[in-house]
Formats: C-alpha cells, structure tokens, sequence
C-alpha cells in the first residue's frame, strides 16, 4: 500500500447510530509522494475557494466590479488566518508557554473562527476605504463569502474529531473513537489528570467525566457519544446564509446583511459554545471567550441595526452607507 502514489491513511468508524448512519475507515490525512495532506487543510482551502466564488457572484449580482473582491481576498485570506492562530494561542496561552515558537507554526493545531472573522472584517474595512468603496455594500458582499466559507470549513473538525460538544445520546448523537481524541475523554486517563488540567473550571471537568463514564465496546473499540456541534453550526450557518440571500433584495440600507450576519452568527455561536468540551476560556477564569464575545455582538448588531433602521425612517442616509 505503502507503493502506491496516493492512498488514504487508515482510519477508524463513525457512528451516528440514532439515525442509522454507519461511517466505516475515516482517515484525517492522505499522503502523496510520502508527504502527508490534512483533510483539515484541504477542506479549509476549498472553503476559502468557494467562499470567494459566492463573494463574486454577489458582486456581480448587485452590479458592483468583482475585481476587487479577488484583490481583497488575497489580503484576507493571510490577514485571517493570522488572526485565527493570534485568537486561539492568546486564549490558550499555557499550551504554549513553555514552548512559545510552537506558537508560530499552525500546524501544531489551532485556529479559532473568531479569531479570523475579526481579521478578515478588520482588512475589509480598511480595503475599502483605501479604495474609497461604499464600505456598507463592500461588508454586505463579502460577508456572505466568509459565511459559505464557514459552512464548509466546519467539516474539517469532522475529519479531526474535535471541537464537539458534551456527552449526548440524543437523535443526531455521535460516536468516535477515544484514540482519536484527546486523551482526557479516554476513560483509562486518570481522572486526577483531568482535574489537574482544568483545576477550578469544575463545569469542564464534569462535562469531560460524563463523556467518558458513558463510553461504549464496539467491535472491541471504545467510543465515545458527543454532540457533532461543527454538523449543527454548519447547518445553522447555512440556514442564516439563505435568509441573507434572499432578504438582500428587500434590505434598506448598505451594511444591513453585515449586521444581521453578526445578529445571527452570535446567536449561532452562543448556543454552540454552549455545548462546546474545548471552549477557550477568559485567561484565568470559567468563562468561554467566544461565548462571551457572541453576547457582545449579538447586543451591538442590535443596537447598531435599530439606530440605522431609525435613521432611515427619517429619510437620512445611514453613516454605514456613506463613503
């Protein structure tokens, strides 16, 4: 096997028992020439392809010159993932503190969406002030870019058997393998290592323990039961893009899908990290920092859309539309 130019890495089952779905040899990785590909990779660069795809469509659709969505995206796309490693490394600091240039390579794992959401509006807005564009509509567009790319790069945490949730034995409960998660939800771990991990997080730890205590034999393999929560925020997310799809035609003003995005992602992403087992946590406290960070967005795209929504009434252009 080992001969053969392209060839999948071994891998292990996936169960979705409730609803009868069976997935057998799920590898993370192919290799080519000896060089080992992450599914994870792959499947975040097609993300970004296709998400720059919807990003142009809109702005051929809206009459705008899609030119500069190929520009930005250049720009975004590195800016993002910057971002993305800066977010998770700052929220997860003790992984790295006594190896801090392993902070500096991604491929030890670890990049955080709102860490790269925040990047990539960051570069949009200054992108477009550089290039004097209506800022309002440039958000509008690219934003639906970044949602269908995060409705398609939430399937390389499926192939990673990570960022799932608590212990679930409900309709859409996922069973993996414990050799492919990490150590702690393995039942021969021992529990004091746990705790010593997540000392004064007590929550954490009993969301841990509960996974474990309800693992099963299959076929001699232990699994564990989770919530697949990367399957309900795709899901969700691609829920909220066909709602802005489809309210862009009856929007009032330019900037109007940035904010419901923000609006629905942060409700989206409140419930999830809700359930998440590998939420990074507010330095030294118990509280999950993107959980936290979706209530702040969730209140200020309320505000921010109500004050727009009023001034429009009033027959005024909303600053967000203005150059």
């Amino acid at each position: 096997m080992t001969n053969h130019l392209l060839f999948f890495i071994e891998g292990t089952d996936i169960h979705f028992p409730n609803i009868g779905i069976h997935l057998h040899n799920i590898g993370s990785k192919i290799t080519v020439f000896g060089f080992d590909i992450a599914f994870y990779g792959m499947i975040i660069a097609l993300a970004m392809m296709i998400g720059y795809g919807m990003a142009e469509w809109t702005a051929r659709r809206t009459g705008q010159n899609p030119d500069y969505y190929l520009d930005f995206v250049i720009w975004a796309i590195v800016i993002s993932v910057i971002c993305a490693r800066a977010y998770y490394v700052l929220f997860n600091w003790d992984a790295f503190a006594d190896r801090p240039l392993s902070a500096l390579n991604p491929r030890t794992g670890g990049l955080a969406i709102y860490g790269g959401v925040i990047g990539g509006v960051a570069t949009a807005y200054v992108f477009s002030r550089i290039k004097k564009l209506q800022w309002g509509l440039f958000f509008d567009t690219a934003i639906v870019g970044l949602l269908t790319g995060q409705i398609i790069g939430r399937w390389g945490n499926f192939f990673n058997r990570e960022a799932f949730g608590t212990y679930t034995n409900g309709l859409f409960a996922m069973q993996v393998d414990v050799k492919e998660v990490h150590s702690y939800f393995n039942p021969s771990t021992s529990a004091q290592i746990v705790e010593n991990a997540y000392a004064g997080k007590q929550q954490i730890i009993d969301n841990i323990m509960k996974i474990r205590d309800n693992a099963v034999v299959i076929d001699g393999a232990t699994y564990i039961s989770v919530h697949p929560t990367f399957l309900y925020e795709s899901v969700l997310n691609l829920i909220l893009l066909i709602f802005l799809l489809i309210y862009t035609k009856k929007k009032k003003f330019d900037g109007e899908i940035f904010l419901l995005y923000l609006f629905g992602y942060g409700i989206i992403r409140f419930f999830i990290e809700g359930l998440r087992t590998d939420q990074l946590l507010l330095f030294h406290t118990a509280i999950p920092v993107s959980q936290l960070l979706s209530a702040i967005l969730i209140a200020a795209s309320a505000g921010a859309y109500c004050i727009l929504r009023f001034v429009k009434r009033k027959g005024k252009n909303p600053e967000l539309v203005r150059q």
